[in-house]
């Protein structure tokens, strides 16, 4: 890994470009970024040792026997000294190291094995070997949490949290009660001390392959603002209105503006190079027709940036030591995010550290195994969360503690209490496990949503579990070895849903945020307590001590039950990270905006209603007092837009030297939103009749991208972006490379991957730069979404598309553009995030799905995140459970609020370990199972073709169907036999075939199918399952039975109908829900008090073809369908569309198509499916 030079340093002044223009006199505005940086807010709190870093190998024997391994070099560090700088802080220099790696993979069917190597990039540190205690304040003046439950807003149908929560100060009781209306409990505080630690990453050729040249980006970033640019900018001193003049000449010198790197607390460190390598060994990959470790779902080596500190930050953040040094942080490395977040390590105590855990302990000698710290052979059986009835055979000796302190269980539990937590996996659910003959059962549908299994748990571990909306597992029962997840033939992996709005979500403020010191986990509802002052890790099964602040429950106001504490009780909790653990102050959020001005972009008029948008919640915006924003357009040339307060009118700045775009007046193109807000209105009023009469019709999007990522550099945020066309001029102009001709192929789909790198080299240098860019496509030619949408999926930004917009001739791509921009302005967002998940120790992740950049084989950066982004992880078992019962998986998200708080959620699932392939059958979770094949299949066509992605899905299904009818018995194998848990997997099959994504043979646009996939890669699985599966209802006799209660609303629940034209009727009217649009299909024979009721009109023939609009009818009827609509809406982040279809419709075939089970002229029906997966197994 490789930094630039530069990162670290505070920014210079820019200076503006010479040449001639003209700017409106105004008082001289200093720069906003002039020594913002300019003090090092922690060097003082450092010491610097020297300190040689300890150099390991691991043997290929080791890595045969144990999997990837970890080094780890590291030390506790001292929290804040007082005093003068005892050494000054050297750079750091990474440690690399390349573990060479070969796994089987599998192309086409499951039988045909493939090597393939691997290699990883790793980070590694050394740290000095001892620290002193970090002082134990007193009880009396412990600094305890704050918990705030923040209401759901009642403006706000997605129940959004507040983005920040007040941070109560430390060492104070909320006065108020904060904890009166409670009725269940948060997360906790974090530690202090920061500690390092190294891991190995991994990633898969195919993955690298994707990515093109690592060396093209790599190593050093092009700096900010640094460069000589010599253009023909003209600074026109003008109204608004006023045409651009001919340009002049002019020359930029500009100097590099790069965010301050600053050290943690702690003694400081130094480090050298490592390498470490090692023979190739097999690992046994999941067999999915070919799927591997892909080019699109992980990135290459990262780049050194300000998100590499921030990360750290993020890590340390969630690293951070508590008073009692049970937990502590990553040391913060420049420019290493790893850190920050803080990875697994074994403890080096010295006598003024934490004493390790007292032999006195039972079986205590078990913790001592060579890996980590040990991992015991059992399990703790979380009896701490339902407490056994005091005995005598169950209390262990309390000397050394008050005989005040309740007495707990002993350190490990015997056999039948982990069967009892469990819940006894031997008398699973009978009905999971039903055996389903799918040829002669047609009906297999429920008429209600389907629901996620629930873990076998007992029912207080199942009550303290994660939802599975925001965390999801394809298997709810974990195979206890790889050759029995080989075996049953079906995925591993994890859906991720980190951000979503919760209705209600634990916000805990402390000083401590208790955390384990080898793996790094959060405390959470499946640790267990030893006794009130040890507990243990359920990911590493490390002891650790419980800190004195730990020992005060905020929700009973009592001392000494740190196991009733709200951070065990809630699965999903998000803490307040102090000030101590960031690398720089909070940046102010930052709104830049860039609009295509060409004449095609005025032709669609979509500016008219961006603008008004803007408009209408310009006071919505998430930020603060500081929250600024800026504009540029763009045709064949670049326009600034100069905003400062003092100004009289809006002042544009064109560069017409797109070549080599450079900022003109850098200092005053971001401003501050409340200082300039009248500015900012008479731009946004102007802006759709400025460009009018234009007649350029060329697009410099590339020039306009750089010149965007050169303003947002030295703060980060979020770009917008508007494009209309193909990018024809400048940087990264591309050409048309679809052929209308080859939209119905059922052989080759081309041009599915990017045609440049130029886009995909931008989108890293932005997620460096902590820059997320979203894209708005509104198009209706050709262009080229494949290479464009690159910009967001590696910078954690989002992509929106609208095929044939045009404003007025399209009001449903105008309704569906208004909706997605007000969710869009209004939702929360988080800056300068990390996320890292976690996972019980013999599991290991090796692919990731989503927009991101990968950092290391467990942290994703993500620049920007936002609440309707989702995420998916593949899996593997590296060694067998066989020493534990339950497993656990944590993901732990970083980020800074729109107010500037830097904040980390979490998130924890428990799952159980079975041995039966049975067992595993019957927790398959079919949707996550779907999504996640979904997911790997987008990564399969476009590293090889749509076919092999087709192919390998019939697999999916023909060899998981297959390993279950070969293990039951008592099955007539001459049927197609399932288990009533995969019952659908076949019709989701099929689905996705249907999909535009995957679809042949159909005339499918080529943007259209790349935009499919974006959707894929980064929807949440509760909105993929409705585009993948529309749900169909029939609405023309809904009635209360069965009815559900909603905010004092009633909402009928008609059943759900199977998607096949004989559920259609001429004399009804049907509701689809397709996720990102519902459609209101009427039957020629309707009847006419149904449309005059919901609709307003007479009869079916007055119905106009356009309807997208329900009046509000005072009628029953009316009531009962507006009711059912909107429920259906605000399960959505996005706002549907709603697009009344009659029955000779021209849209009607829009509507047809999604009926998933009929037979088409290039796709199977579901009965012929069936028939042929018989026939493939058969064979």
């Amino acid at each position: 890994m490789q930094f630039s030079p530069g990162y670290g340093s505070q920014p210079q002044n820019y200076k503006a470009p010479s040449g001639n223009f003209s700017q409106v006199p105004s008082k001289a505005i200093p720069s906003q970024l002039e020594n913002y940086y300019g003090a090092d807010y922690y060097s003082a709190q450092c010491s610097v040792p020297a300190q040689n870093a300890n150099v390991s190998s691991v043997t290929s024997k080791m890595l045969n026997s144990q999997g990837s391994q970890y080094l780890y070099n590291r030390a506790p560090h001292n929290a804040e000294l007082p005093g003068p700088i005892q050494g000054t802080v050297p750079p750091a220099s990474q440690l690399h190291t390349s573990i060479s790696q070969s796994y089987s993979s599998f192309s086409g069917p499951y039988n045909v094995s493939v090597l393939h190597s691997s290699s990883s990039s790793v980070p590694s540190q050394g740290f000095v070997a001892s620290s002193s205690h970090y002082p134990m304040p007193p009880v009396s003046s412990a600094a305890y949490p704050n918990i705030v439950y923040p209401p759901m807003s009642t403006d706000n149908p997605y129940g959004q949290m507040p983005s920040s929560q007040p941070v109560m100060a430390h060492g104070h009781l909320n006065a108020a009660g904060a904890y009166s209306n409670q009725t269940r409990a948060p997360p906790i505080g974090q530690p202090r001390v920061p500690l390092g630690y190294t891991s190995a990453s991994w990633s898969a050729p195919e993955l690298q392959l994707a990515q093109g040249n690592r060396s093209n980006f790599t190593g050093s970033l092009p700096e900010a603002n640094n460069m000589m640019s010599t253009g023909s900018p003209h600074y026109i001193n003008q109204n608004i209105q006023s045409v651009k003049p001919n340009q002049g000449v002019a020359s930029a010198a500009t100097s590099s503006v790069k965010t301050s790197i600053i050290e943690k607390t702690g003694k400081s460190i130094t480090s050298s190079s490592l390498t470490q390598s090692s023979d190739s060994f097999l690992r046994e990959g999941m067999q999915y027709g070919g799927y591997v470790n892909n080019q699109a779902s992980s990135s290459a080596t990262p780049l050194s940036s300000s998100s590499d500190d921030e990360e750290e930050e993020d890590e340390d953040e969630e690293a951070a030591i508590d008073s009692s040094s049970t937990t502590s942080s990553a040391s913060p490395i420049l420019n290493n995010y790893d850190t920050l977040e803080g990875d697994g390590y074994p403890e080096t105590c010295s006598a003024a550290s934490s004493p390790p855990p007292i032999s006195s302990v039972p079986q205590m000698s078990k913790v001592s195994k060579s890996f980590g710290c040990g991992y015991p052979p059992l399990q703790p059986g979380y009896q701490n969360m339902t407490p056994p009835l005091p005995s005598p055979a169950m209390q262990p000796s309390n000397s050394g503690y008050s005989s005040g302190f309740s007495q707990y269980p002993q350190v490990y539990p015997t056999m039948n209490q982990l069967s009892a937590s469990l819940g006894g996996l031997g008398i699973q659910q009978p009905e999971s496990l039903r055996p389903v003959n799918l040829i002669q059962e047609r009906n297999i549908l429920p008429i209600a949503p389907v629901l996620p299994p629930l873990p076998n748990l007992n029912s207080d571990l199942k009550k303290l579990n994660c939802s599975p909306d925001s965390f999801r597992c394809t298997l709810t029962n974990i195979p206890q070895t790889q050759a029995l997840l080989n075996k049953a033939k079906l995925p591993l992996g994890l859906l991720l849903y980190p951000f979503r709005d919760l209705t209600q979500l634990p916000v805990i403020t402390s000083s401590t945020i208790v955390r384990c010191r080898s793996c790094r986990t959060y405390i959470n509802p499946f640790v267990s307590f030893i006794d009130q002052r040890r507990w243990k890790c359920n990911l590493c099964y490390r002891v650790n001590d419980v800190p004195e602040e730990f020992m005060y429950n905020p929700l009973t106001r009592s001392y000494g039950e740190p196991h009733k504490r709200p951070e065990v009780q809630n699965s999903t909790v998000e803490f307040i990270a102090s000030s101590d653990y960031m690398l720089r102050p909070p940046q102010p959020a930052i709104y830049l905006f860039v609009f295509d001005v060409s004449h095609n972009a005025i032709e669609a008029g979509y500016l008219e209603v961006v603008c008004q948008s803007l408009l209408e919640n310009l006071d919505k915006l998430p930020g603060d007092t500081r929250t600024k924003i800026g504009f540029i357009t763009f045709d064949s040339t670049v326009q600034f837009y100069n905003l400062q307060e003092g100004l009289s009118q809006p002042q544009m700045l064109i560069v017409s030297e797109i070549d080599d775009v450079f900022l003109p007046m850098p200092d005053c193109l971001l401003v501050n939103l409340q200082e300039s807000k009248e500015l900012i209105k008479d731009l946004l009023n102007a802006l759709p009749n400025m460009f009018t009469y234009t007649r350029e019709t060329h697009s410099a999007l590339g020039p306009a991208l750089q010149a965007a990522f050169k303003l947002m550099s030295p703060t980060g945020g979020r770009v917008t972006v508007f494009q209309t066309q193909l990018p024809s001029v400048g940087t990264g102009y591309l050409y048309s490379r679809e052929d209308p001709n080859q939209r119905s192929s059922t052989k080759v789909v081309q041009h599915l991957g990017p045609a440049t790198d130029f886009y995909k080299k931008l989108a890293l240098d932005c997620s460096g730069q902590q820059t997320a860019v979203d894209l708005f496509l509104l198009s209706s030619q050709y262009s080229d979404l494949a290479s464009l949408a690159c910009m967001s999926k590696y910078s954690a930004g989002c992509v929106y598309y609208y095929p044939s917009f045009h404003h007025i001739h399209n009001p449903v791509q105008t309704e569906k553009l208004q909706k997605d921009l007000k969710r869009y302005f209004t939702r929360k967002i988080g800056f300068e995030a990390v996320m890292r998940i976690r996972c019980t120790k013999g599991l290991s992740i090796h692919t990731f799905h989503g927009n991101f950049f990968v950092r290391s084989t467990d942290l994703l950066s993500l620049a920007n995140v936002n609440p309707d982004a989702g995420f998916a992880v593949q899996m593997s078992i590296e060694e067998n459970l066989t020493d534990t019962s339950l497993v656990c998986f944590q993901t732990a998200l970083l980020y800074t609020s729109s107010k500037g708080e830097r904040r980390i959620r979490v998130h924890t699932l428990c799952l159980p370990v079975v041995t039966s392939l049975m067992d595993v059958y019957a927790g398959a979770d079919v949707q996550a199972i779907i999504c996640l094949l979904a997911n790997m299949a987008v990564d399969r066509s476009v590293s090889s073709s749509l076919s092999d992605a087709r192919d390998a899905l019939t697999n999916a299904v023909v060899d998981s169907l297959s390993a279950y009818m070969s293990t039951a018995s008592n099955l007539q194998q001459s049927s197609l036999i399932a288990p009533y848990s995969l019952r659908l997997f076949p019709l989701y099959i099929l689905a996705l075939f249907k999909q535009k994504a995957f679809r042949t043979g159909t005339s499918t646009r080529l943007d259209d199918r790349i935009y499919a996939m974006c959707q894929i890669k980064s929807q949440p699985l509760v909105h993929l399952m409705k585009i993948i599966y529309p749900g169909l209802y029939r609405i023309d006799k809904l009635t209360d039975e069965g009815a559900i209660h909603v905010n004092d609303r009633v909402v009928p629940q008609p059943p759900l109908q199977r998607l096949s034209a004989e559920k259609l009727t001429r004399e009804g009217a049907f509701l689809m829900d397709c996720g990102l649009v519902i459609y209101i299909w009427l039957g020629r024979s309707c009847d006419n008090n149904f449309i005059k009721d919901v609709l307003g009109y007479p009869n079916y023939l007055s119905v106009p073809q356009k309807l997208t609009q329900l009046p509000e009818l005072d009628n029953i009827s009316s009531e009962r369908t507006r009711s059912f609509i909107t429920w259906l809406k605000d399960s959505k982040s996005l706002n549907p569309v709603l697009q009344v279809i009659k029955d000779e419709s021209p849209a009607k075939t829009d509507f047809l198509q999604q009926l998933i089970e009929d037979k088409t002229e290039a796709a199977f029906s579901y009965y012929e499916f069936l028939l042929h997966i018989q026939q493939q197994i058969c064979k």
